[in-house]
C-alpha cells in the first residue's frame, strides 16, 4: 500500500481506540453497565450494531466463494436465516426485553428450576463462550489472514514466530480490539459498530463499483458470464438440472435450518443488544432495522463483487481470495487505504462483539453464578476484562487450524442444529423442561459430529441437517415426556415475568388470571406480512442491481403487498376486536416500556 493508505488505516485505528477510552467511564458501574449498557441503548444504535457484528472480514470472502462455486443461489445458505430473524421482530424481541436478562443462557434458570436448570445454564455458558465462540472468532481471524496474504501486507513479520507468521498480525489486531472492548464494554462495542458498519459498506460498494465499471457495466458482466456458460450463476432461486445448489439442500435451508439451529429464538449477541434497549418498542425497532440492513442493503455489493471476481479470476484455486484480489487490482492509493480500513472495521466489529459476548457468559453465568455469587460488581467487571483476554488467546490458537471459511461456517451450522425447536417451544408451552433442552443440545451436537465420520460416506449438507434435526427430536421428545415437568412455582414465575401468548399457557393464565402482553396469532400474522416485505424488498434491490427489471417489478409488488398487510394489521390494533383477539391485549399494555420497568408490568404483581 502507498503511504497515504497507511495514514488512512492509522487514522481509523486511532479513532477507534479514542472512542473506547472515552466511553470507558460508562462501563465502570456494574455488570449490567458493562455487558448490556445499563439497558439504555436507542433502537437505531442497537439495530446497526446487530448488523455490524454479523458483517465481518470473512463475510465478503465467504460470499465471493459461494458465488464462484454455486452462483447467487448459494447465498440461501445464510438467506434462509431470515425466517428466524423475522420471528425475532414481532415474536421474540419483546419477550427477550421483558425477561431482562444479561445473557441468553441466563434464561435457563428463569424458564426452568432445580439442578437440571443449573446444569443446563453452566453447560451452555461454557460451550458457547469457549469452544463455539472461539472457533467463530478463529475463522474471522482466518479471513483476515487471507486478506493480508492477498494484499501482501506485513511482509516483514519475523519468520521465527511459531505457526503462520501472518496470523500473529491477526492476533495483534485482536489484542488491539481488547483495548476498547475491554475498557468500554458493550457501549464501546456498539458505538464503534455504528460507524464501522457504514465504513465497511462503503468499502464493499467501492470494490464492486470499480470492478463492474472496468468490465463495462452490469450488462457486459452478464454477457461475459454467459460466454463462460455460467448463466445459471445469476439465478436467485435454484432450477432443477441447471443449478449448482442441490434442490435437497435448498429445501433443507428453507424447511429445517432456520428453526433447528441453536439461535432460532434470537440467541447470543442479538439477545444482548435487545436486552440493552430502553424498552420493548425500541427492541422491536432494533430487530427491524437489523433485518433491513442485513438482507436488503448489504448483500448485493458482495454478490456483484463475487460475480466480477468469477469473471476476472476464473482459474483462482481459492475463490474466497477473489474479493481481496479485486481490491488490489482496482483501487487507487487512498481508496485502497479506505477499503482496508473498512476490512479492519468489519473484523474488529465482529471480534469485539464476540469477545464481549463470550466474557459475559464466563462472568455472569459461570463465575458469578457458581463460583462467587457474592462477588462485587467491580470485581465482576474486572473479571469480564480478564475473561476477554482468555477468549482472545484461545481463539488465536484455534485460528491456526482453519483453512476454508465456507467449510467452517457450514460446520458451525451443523453442530448448532438440533436444539432450535426446543428453544422456540419453551416460550409457548409450559410442558417443555430443562431435560428436553439438554437432550436436544447434546444429541444434536453428537449426531452432527458423527455425521462427519468416514463411515457415513459423503453426506450432502441438506441430508446432514435433516439427520441432525430429526435425530435430535427423536431423543429430546421422549426425554421430555418421560421426565417430570417443571414445578408449578417455576412455571408461574416465568409466566409472570415474560407473559407470552399462545395456547400452550392457557391453563397457567386461567389459574393466575393474568393475560399475556401480546397475542401470538397476531404476531405470527405480522411476521408473515413482514416476510413478504423483507424478501420482496431484497429481491427487488437485487433485480435492480442486475438490471433484471421484470424481477424488480414482481418482487417490488410482493414487498408492497407485505407493507400493505402490516399497515392493515396496525390499524386493527386499536379496535376492541383486535385487543380481544385470541388471548391478547393491546401491545401498549403492561411491560417494561409502560409498567415502570418491571418485568411483570408494575402494578400487576400485587394483584396476582
Amino acid at each position: 500500500m502507498a503511504a497515504l493508505d497507511w495514514w488512512v488505516v492509522a487514522g481509523y485505528l486511532a479513532l477507534t481506540v479514542g472512542i473506547g477510552v472515552w466511553l470507558a467511564r460508562r462501563a465502570q458501574g456494574s455488570l449490567v453497565d458493562f455487558f448490556v449498557s445499563g439497558r439504555s441503548l436507542p433502537w437505531w444504535l442497537a439495530g446497526t450494531s446487530m448488523a455490524a457484528t454479523t458483517f465481518s472480514v470473512d463475510t465478503p470472502l465467504y460470499v465471493a466463494g459461494l458465488v464462484a462455486r454455486r452462483g447467487i443461489v448459494g447465498n440461501w445458505e445464510w438467506w434462509a436465516f431470515a425466517l428466524s430473524h423475522l420471528l425475532l421482530i414481532y415474536v421474540f424481541s419483546r419477550l427477550w426485553r421483558r425477561a431482562e436478562v444479561v445473557t441468553d443462557v441466563e434464561m435457563s434458570e428463569i424458564r426452568y428450576g432445580g439442578r437440571s436448570a443449573a446444569v443446563l445454564r453452566g453447560t451452555r455458558a461454557f460451550l458457547f463462550a469457549v469452544p463455539i465462540n472461539c472457533v467463530a472468532i478463529g475463522y474471522v481471524m482466518l479471513a483476515m489472514r487471507k486478506v493480508i496474504e492477498a494484499l501482501g501486507l506485513f511482509g516483514g513479520v519475523p519468520a521465527a514466530l511459531p505457526g503462520d507468521p501472518r496470523l500473529w498480525i491477526v492476533v495483534g489486531l485482536s489484542i488491539f480490539v481488547l483495548v476498547y472492548a475491554g475498557l468500554a464494554g458493550l457501549w464501546g462495542v456498539v458505538a464503534t459498530d455504528f460507524f464501522q458498519f457504514f465504513l465497511a459498506m462503503g468499502g464493499a460498494l467501492l470494490v464492486a463499483g470499480y470492478a463492474v465499471v472496468d468490465l463495462g457495466g452490469v450488462a457486459a458482466l452478464k454477457e461475459q458470464i454467459a460466454a463462460m456458460d455460467r448463466t445459471a450463476a445469476l439465478d436467485m432461486v435454484p432450477r432443477p438440472g441447471t443449478s449448482r445448489l442441490p434442490m435437497g439442500t435448498f429445501l433443507a435451508y428453507l424447511g429445517i435450518q432456520w428453526w433447528a439451529f441453536r439461535r432460532s429464538d434470537g440467541g447470543g449477541e442479538f439477545v444482548q443488544r435487545l436486552s440493552a434497549c430502553r424498552d420493548e418498542d425500541e427492541a422491536e425497532k432494533a430487530a427491524w432495522l437489523f433485518n433491513v440492513l442485513h438482507y436488503v442493503v448489504r448483500a448485493w455489493p458482495w454478490v456483484l463483487a463475487g460475480l466480477a471476481a468469477m469473471v476476472i479470476f476464473p482459474e483462482l484455486e481459492d475463490p474466497e481470495l477473489g474479493y481481496p484480489k479485486l481490491m488490489l487490482r482496482y483501487l487507487p492509493p487512498g481508496v485502497l487505504g479506505i477499503t482496508v480500513a473498512a476490512f479492519l472495521a468489519a473484523f474488529m466489529s465482529t471480534v469485539s462483539t464476540q469477545i464481549n459476548w463470550g466474557a459475559s457468559y464466563l462472568v455472569n453465568d459461570l463465575y458469578g453464578r457458581f463460583v462467587d455469587p457474592e462477588a462485587s460488581e467491580r470485581k465482576l467487571v474486572a473479571l469480564g476484562r480478564l475473561a476477554s483476554v482468555l477468549i482472545v488467546a484461545v481463539a488465536g490458537t484455534a485460528a491456526f487450524f482453519a483453512d476454508d471459511i465456507g467449510t467452517v461456517f457450514r460446520f458451525m451450522i451443523a453442530i448448532g442444529t438440533g436444539p432450535g425447536a426446543v428453544l422456540i417451544l419453551r416460550w409457548f408451552w409450559w410442558r417443555v423442561n430443562a431435560w428436553a433442552e439438554i437432550a436436544a443440545m447434546v444429541a444434536g451436537f453428537l449426531i452432527a459430529v458423527l455425521s462427519y465420520l468416514p463411515l457415513w460416506g459423503e453426506l450432502g449438507f441438506g441430508l446432514r441437517l435433516a439427520v441432525t434435526a430429526f435425530g435430535s427430536a427423536a431423543v429430546w421428545v421422549p426425554v421430555m415426556l418421560l421426565t417430570e415437568p417443571e414445578s408449578e412455582e417455576t412455571i408461574e414465575t416465568f409466566y409472570r415475568r415474560a407473559r407470552p401468548g399462545g395456547p400452550g399457557w392457557r391453563r397457567v393464565r386461567e389459574r393466575l388470571d393474568l393475560e399475556p402482553v401480546t397475542a401470538l396469532g397476531r404476531d405470527l400474522g405480522r411476521t408473515g406480512w413482514a416476510a413478504l416485505l423483507l424478501i420482496g424488498g431484497m429481491f427487488a434491490v437485487g433485480g435492480a442491481a442486475l438490471l433484471e427489471w421484470r424481477q424488480t417489478l414482481l418482487a417490488g409488488a410482493v414487498a408492497v403487498t407485505g407493507l400493505a398487510g402490516l399497515l392493515w394489521m396496525r390499524r386493527g390494533r386499536s379496535s376492541p376486536a383486535a385487543a380481544a383477539e385470541g388471548t391478547g391485549v393491546p401491545e401498549s399494555g403492561p411491560g417494561p416500556g409502560g409498567g415502570g420497568g418491571r418485568p411483570d408490568g408494575g402494578g400487576r404483581r400485587g394483584e396476582t
